[in-house]
């Protein structure tokens, strides 16, 4: 069994200031659904945070005494010379691209990580994912079931890709790491080669990148572990991680995805509030202000 030694239970989130309230609430799930609290290790990579929303996420370490470890990956040579061949939009700014350096970035004392994304919510003990049996393998991850049109497009079929349609396709949004091995592969100078070969104009952001560098060298995960684009139905069937890659996700006012009001409590009514004010247009803002005043006297989300 290729268990980890310490007690530590190391997580990585990546975000930029935009998720900061996304972030926090990946966090206060974790830290919800187990009784390791003060095992928990946070390694936020992240760029410059406005100071209230640093303090709403610091306010973790005092809640629930977990610990909070910061990293600006801008102040990586390797995480620069890496996003300067990459592609990026609004959707996946170059800070999603960290995940690709964490063995760079971690501390040496660091020999496994979950690494999340900062859209699912964690509903069962995270030692569940943290102390899973990897096989031998770099990473353990969860199959894709939408990976036929990643790899082949909409009518799955005109898109030029290095991939067999029946090749085995993980989502990279969870990922348990043996940070040892990942970093054996070298994947910036992979996707290096990638980019030299022309391969890289037709991958598919970094999910594809690691799905060409890892295939068949990935343990494979129950699907409870990365449940994309949950729904009401899947509560019942009690999933360790639930994974919004829906246009409607629970920090939406009317999503109907699973958990969605659970989330909103995870998150906490000020925070959630908060995060949709800023992000709302200015003549809705007053409303949502409102809104939170009255969740903050004790009104309920309904």
């Amino acid at each position: 069994m290729d268990q980890p030694a310490s007690r530590a239970i190391h997580v990585a989130l990546t975000f930029n200031d935009k998720y900061w309230a996304l972030a926090y609430a990946v966090m206060r799930s974790i830290c919800l659904t187990t009784r390791r609290r003060g095992d928990l290790v946070f390694h936020l990579c992240h760029t410059k945070l406005a100071p209230e929303h640093a303090a709403a996420q610091g306010s973790i370490a005092t809640e629930f005494g977990a610990r909070l470890e910061h990293y600006d990956p801008e102040q990586s040579t390797a995480f620069r010379q890496l996003v300067a061949l990459l592609p990026a939009n609004d959707r996946f700014p170059p800070i999603v691209y960290t995940r690709l350096v964490l063995d760079r970035l971690l501390p040496a004392g660091v020999k496994r990580v979950i690494y999340l994304d900062c859209d699912v919510l964690v509903c069962r003990p995270i030692e569940l994912l943290y102390d899973h049996e990897m096989g031998g393998h770099p990473i353990a991850a969860a199959f894709d079931p939408y990976h036929l049109g990643i790899k082949k497009g909409r009518d799955i079929r005109q898109k030029q890709t290095p991939f067999d349609t029946g090749d085995p396709y993980f989502n990279s949004g969870v990922m348990l790491i043996d940070i040892e091995r990942y970093a054996r592969v070298d994947l910036p100078a992979r996707i290096g080669e990638f980019a030299e070969s022309g391969v890289l104009a037709n991958l598919f952001f970094d999910q594809d990148m690691l799905n060409l560098v890892f295939l068949d060298n990935w343990q494979p995960l129950d699907w409870r572990f990365n449940v994309l684009n949950p729904k009401p139905a899947h509560e019942s069937l009690h999933p360790v991680i639930v994974h919004y890659t829906s246009y409607s996700p629970p920090w939406k006012l009317f999503s109907r995805a699973a958990f969605s009001r659970f989330y909103r409590h995870v998150m906490t009514q000020d925070v959630y509030y908060r995060f949709m004010a800023e992000r709302a247009p200015k003549w809705l803002a007053p409303i949502i202000g409102r809104m939170r005043s009255h969740s903050l006297k004790g009104g309920d989300i309904k």
